[in-house]
């Protein structure tokens, strides 16, 4: 994986949010210069990155003085952050990806970027998303390689981290719009259970689908950023594992979509795993999950189709291809089989629930393999889906190098409501193996 450091200017924006923090408490640095320095990486790579859907240069060094002339209140205080052109914003526009809204002015604040303002963030600017936050890409480029697809939906978020333009972002997850970018531009992404972080005012919600995720450099700084978003500390997010964990290796259904480099690096990821002490065991998925993707199409359509009930009304020929197909789908899928749908996802959860009882955490690939080599193709998310529609939190950690030079993460799953332990876990995991972003 190429070192991603040496390719731009290189100041505080090359610190983790943890090390600026840290900084800042001390009073070594200021948030003006962080920012800064973030503004100045942004000015030389974005016309190739592309991760940015709105920059105000005068309103993020404002925002940062008047940070520094104010008692810090908190790890976070002064630390600019990306948002997901999804959330609204009060003093910023949101167009979720979509040219209906260009220019739209919301005015509120989605409750995650105001809990952000509360805890002395900075809010930095608008992440590129697609539109609606559907699998179609739009114009970001993998940092790692401007011709692979940094995947979607929160592509702009994840590219912004792995460039060292922001030291942190806010992402969500309706199938794979986390993990997935975050294995493909090497950073660390965290899924959120479906309520571990407040969703409130997210337009266009998909009520048991749509997640909070975050991006970051390394496995601290999810922690730093959780503590705000969620109302505790840091060291309570980030309080360590020190016996060896129960860690079961998941496969999943969809092994065999798996490319050659995915499945070397989770089996040698298991082996070091179990070197360094932890016990492992099978956990694959039962019979009871036979099926489950079929559910997760007809939950996933119906409520994406009620959710943009009025853009698809007055809007429908200019929205992409796939959120039309979606559309067209729904419309063969009465109440009847959603709420069949729903049944099997909650026979899966409580099934899911009980593989837990014999181990702490899954281990299982964050994606298929490698970014994908072209710039318009939707990103296989077979990895994701099912961990979006059983509502547990899931991590990724950059493991390895592909042969193309890519990053390949590995995923690690929690049980449903376990967010703060088994980010703990992964930090075990994330130990004994290296995983935080280097390049």
């Amino acid at each position: 994986m190429v070192d991603l450091r040496a390719k731009g200017p290189g100041g505080l924006n090359l610190l983790s949010a943890s090390e600026a923090s840290a900084l800042l408490e001390a009073g070594k640095s200021t948030s003006v210069r962080l920012v800064e320095d973030c503004l100045s990486r942004i000015e030389a790579r974005d016309a190739d990155v592309r991760a940015w859907a709105h920059l105000d240069r005068e309103a993020a060094i404002a925002q940062a003085r008047a940070r520094d002339a104010e008692p810090r209140r908190g790890p976070l205080h002064g630390i600019p952050v990306g948002i997901k052109d999804i959330f609204d914003t009060h003093d910023m526009p949101t167009a979720y990806g979509s040219a209906i809204y260009r220019g739209f002015q919301p005015h509120a604040d989605t409750a995650a970027v105001g809990l952000l303002r509360m805890a002395g963030a900075v809010i930095l600017g608008k992440c590129v998303t697609t539109e609606f936050a559907s699998p179609v890409p739009r114009e970001t480029r993998n940092p790692h390689d401007r011709a692979r697809s940094p995947g979607v939906s929160s592509s702009g978020s994840a590219a912004a981290v792995a460039d060292y333009q922001v030291p942190l972002s806010l992402g969500s997850q309706t199938g794979g719009s986390t993990i997935l970018p975050a294995s493909f531009c090497g950073v660390v992404g965290y899924k959120a259970s479906l309520t571990g972080i407040d969703r409130g005012g997210i337009r266009h919600l998909r009520p048991t689908l749509d997640t909070m995720g975050l991006f970051a450099r390394t496995l601290d700084d999810i922690a730093l950023l959780r503590s705000a978003l969620v109302g505790h500390t840091a060291p309570d997010a980030a309080r360590r594992i020190e016996a060896p964990p129960r860690i079961g290796l998941c496969r999943s259904i969809n092994w065999s979509q798996a490319e050659p480099a995915t499945q070397d690096a989770f089996d040698l990821a298991a082996a070091a795993l179990a070197k360094a002490g932890a016990s492992i065991v099978d956990a694959e998925m039962p019979a009871v999950f036979d099926g489950i993707e079929a559910s997760f199409r007809v939950i996933s359509t119906v409520e994406g189709t009620r959710a943009l009930g009025e853009e698809i009304a007055r809007h429908s020929a200019s929205l992409n291809h796939y959120i039309r197909a979606a559309h067209e789908q729904a419309r063969g899928n009465d109440q009847a089989a959603y709420d069949r749908a729903q049944q099997h996802a909650l026979a899966c959860r409580r099934t899911l629930a009980g593989m837990f009882q014999g181990c702490d955490v899954l281990i299982t690939p964050s994606a298929a393999g490698e970014a994908v080599a072209d710039l318009v193709s939707v990103s296989n998310s077979a990895f994701n889906r099912i961990w979006t529609l059983m509502h547990t939190p899931t991590l990724s950690l950059p493991v390895a190098t592909g042969p193309n030079g890519m990053p390949i993460g590995i995923q690690v799953v929690g049980p449903a409501g376990g967010d703060d332990r088994t980010i703990a876990f992964a930090r075990w995991i994330r130990d004994r193996l290296g995983a935080d972003s280097s390049g």
